[in-house]
């Protein structure tokens, strides 16, 4: 790559902080960069030419389904994409908006056992509920699954999305909130391996997790928690707390999770996400739990340096593309680097 390249950041007020922006700005400036942070709610031609955009749009995604004015910024940020093909898409806006319905995220991880059978990886077993109207056909459906269960909103964005409760019978179904994923819950000894991808690398944190629970229905009340909350790096609930008798269980090969990060990408079509892993304590299984588009990357230190190389390195390999393809090719390049 040569001479200055300029990057656009598209991103919500905390988003930006939570990444700091301006840090990572002024630590691409040194390497012939620029970064600059796009208003949406002004015309995107003035403010470039980008040679990439890396977005997170996903507020606007949801809220353009029933906001006109979200509807508006969308479609003028589409609009720029489809007339600037040359401009690369960090990530493809049908892919992210694939990802915020998990619905369908699910669907990819259930999946995985297939493609990555040599690995032993695997996705708990889950339900989608459409609507909660009757609990007896809820009741019964569950049937395919094992107490507890999970449940999570299908929209994996927002507050609320990290708003989750374990139900421990029939009964406590009566607190489904739909629509919803119903997910068995896996034991794992409290201990949840958050994989950050970008590009071609990948970080693993250790965070964490919901502590084991005695299989099968219980007449235990259903507990409300927020996960955002139980698996902060220095969260100390009482749902993280294990019995001092469990064992600790195995890291996740380094090997599988090599993997299976090749595999999403491929599947994914993106270059910014992060997996939830954990490992079955009974089966030491390594077990999908949650895909993430562009997480926050806490405790990955060299987030900076990986996300320039992997934007140098799109730039630099970056072939012509027709207006039409424009849309699904802003990753898809970087994943078939892995093939």
């Amino acid at each position: 790559m040569s001479g200055s390249s300029k990057v656009g950041f598209c991103l919500s007020d905390k988003k930006r902080r939570r990444i700091n922006l301006q840090a990572f700005a002024d630590f691409c400036a040194g390497h012939g960069v620029e970064v600059v942070e796009i208003d949406l709610t002004q015309p995107m031609g003035p403010q470039g030419p980008f040679d990439v955009i890396v977005h997170k749009l996903s507020d606007v995604i949801v809220e353009a389904e029933h906001d006109s004015q979200s509807q508006q910024l969308l479609a003028n940020f589409q609009s720029f994409v489809s007339d600037n093909p040359s401009t690369v898409l960090l990530d493809p806006l049908p892919a992210m908006t694939r990802l915020l319905d998990r619905f369908a995220s699910y669907r990819i991880m259930s999946e995985l056992h297939n493609s990555l059978r040599d690995w032993r990886v695997c996705s708990p077993s889950y339900l989608e509920i459409q609507s909660a109207d009757d609990l007896s056909s809820v009741q019964q459906a569950v049937t395919t699954l094992s107490f507890p269960l999970i449940c999570k909103t299908r929209v994996a964005h927002g507050s609320l999305s990290h708003e989750m409760c374990l139900i421990f019978s029939g009964g406590g179904l009566a607190d489904v909130r739909a629509p919803c994923v119903l997910q068995s819950f896996v034991n794992h000894g409290a201990v949840l391996h958050k994989v950050f991808v970008v590009g071609e690398k990948h970080f693993c944190v250790e965070r964490p997790s919901l502590k084991n629970f005695p299989p099968g229905p219980c007449d235990r009340s259903t507990i409300f928690f927020n996960s955002h909350h139980v698996s902060k790096p220095e969260s100390n609930s009482a749902l993280t707390a294990l019995d001092e008798q469990t064992p600790l269980l195995p890291p996740p090969s380094s090997e599988a999770v090599a993997a299976l990060v090749k595999e999403l990408r491929l599947q994914l079509g993106m270059a910014l996400f992060g997996v939830d892993i954990i490992i079955n304590t009974h089966t030491h299984t390594l077990t999908v739990i949650d895909i993430n588009i562009f997480p926050g990357y806490e405790g990955v230190p060299q987030f900076f340096s990986a996300l320039l190389s992997h934007i140098q390195s799109v730039l630099g390999k970056q072939p012509a593309v027709s207006p039409d393809e424009k849309l699904t090719s802003g990753a898809s390049s970087a994943a078939a680097e892995d093939q």
